[in-house]
């Protein structure tokens, strides 16, 4: 929920969208619940994501320095 808040503190999604997505997963029992979510709520999502650069965040390897493990 964090991230679909901060997406509408950027306004990347509209009051509207917030609401309808925040209670799409209020609602949802599980995570394939919250994949049913109407295709527009997820394409307002997948175009937040992307100016976010979320999948960028996601597919990037971890840094070797860790957890303060560096390496040397």
């Amino acid at each position: 929920m964090k991230t679909i808040d901060e997406m509408l503190n950027l306004a990347l999604l509209t009051p509207d969208q917030h609401h309808q997505i925040s209670a799409w997963i209020a609602q949802a029992d599980s995570p394939e619940e919250i994949l049913k979510m109407p295709k527009g709520l997820w394409q307002a999502v997948e175009r937040a994501s992307a100016v976010m650069g979320i999948d960028d965040d996601l597919l990037r390897p971890p840094s070797l320095d860790a957890d303060g493990l560096a390496v040397t």
